[in-house]
């Protein structure tokens, strides 16, 4: 069955679906342009239990994340032995989200195949997979091995507090943190780092000063005196940083070809007020003084627009 073609506009009745048992109109559902219906689609589906497994584990091939996500629900609630494998197989599907209730799921399930799993999850770059996977390891009563584990486990929960007083161990678990896409998730681990003040975590210091973000670099800096690096050694990388400046070029042909819109490339609210008046003076020269004369008043603004365009990117700092 194609349970990935797109479901119809009209709003499914999903009490009449459970009660005629159509599986694929339910899975359909799944993906139907409302959370709430999707919701209750997953609910119904549950409540069909082994019965609706099979159809599920076919829908759980779908590249659809929207429906993969109401799949992986309804299959965790049925506590379906046979979706283990493949729900562990969702511990590394590309949307966080899926990895996120996958790791969920896998705690209503229960089976012992999955514990080492989510334990590996926690080591997520995403800040949602690791809660999830922190969250399911609780449900099972799952217990750390040792103090790495339990900084995992505690980073999960963004439990910084916890992870200064379990102190050097915490180190190789708050790298993984480093890879969260959110800043806010890096920045508390600088500070972190810097509390514990180990040289063990010059290497994470180091690196974040090529960091993509700006806030996060200067943090760098200052936690790197916290852990004793040398100033000498911080320029060297902070070279590898992204270059962030806007294009020179761009702005200049952006503002000769549509005047103001360069300014609004370099960020500045008022360009597009210069690019509305650019439009009624144009109008209005064309009106009154032709075609010829237009281009030829215009053309040296224009110029001179680009060129100041192109020399205000070439003053503005790298961030």
């Amino acid at each position: 069955m194609d349970f990935a073609s797109p479901f119809h506009k009209k709003k499914p009745d999903i009490g009449k679906l459970r009660q005629e048992k159509d599986l694929r109109g339910l899975i359909g559902a799944l993906r139907f342009p409302d959370v709430m219906v999707q919701k209750e689609a997953a609910a119904a589906l549950a409540t069909l239990g082994p019965e609706a497994a099979g159809s599920l584990l076919a829908a759980l091939k779908t590249k659809d994340t929207v429906m993969k996500l109401g799949v992986i629900e309804a299959l965790g609630k049925i506590r379906e032995t046979r979706a283990v494998e493949p729900l562990i197989a969702c511990l590394n599907d590309e949307s966080n989200e899926v990895r996120w209730v996958a790791a969920i799921a896998l705690a209503e399930i229960e089976d012992i195949r999955a514990t080492e799993p989510r334990a590996r999850a926690l080591k997520d770059p995403d800040k949602y997979v690791r809660y999830g996977a922190a969250f399911a390891l609780t449900r099972i009563g799952w217990k750390p091995g040792d103090q790495t584990e339990r900084a995992l486990y505690f980073l999960g929960f963004e439990e910084w507090k916890v992870l200064k007083e379990i102190g050097t161990p915490s180190i190789k678990a708050l790298a993984y943190a480093m890879k969260d896409r959110d800043p806010d998730v890096r920045l508390k681990v600088l500070d972190t780092l810097g509390d514990l003040r180990s040289g063990e975590a010059e290497p994470i210091v180091l690196s974040a000063l090529s960091d993509g973000n700006s806030d996060v670099r200067w943090k760098a800096v200052l936690t790197s005196q916290k852990i004793g690096i040398s100033p000498t050694h911080l320029p060297r990388w902070l070279a590898l940083r992204p270059r962030n400046r806007k294009n020179p070029l761009v702005a200049g042909f952006l503002n000769f070809m549509l005047p103001g819109l360069g300014y609004g490339y370099l960020g500045r609210w008022w360009g597009i007020m210069i690019f509305q008046i650019d439009i009624t003076l144009t109008v209005w020269l064309f009106k009154f003084g032709g075609e010829t004369n237009t281009y030829s008043i215009l053309f040296p603004v224009y110029l001179l627009l680009g060129l100041h365009a192109w020399y205000m990117a070439k003053q503005m700092p790298e961030t």
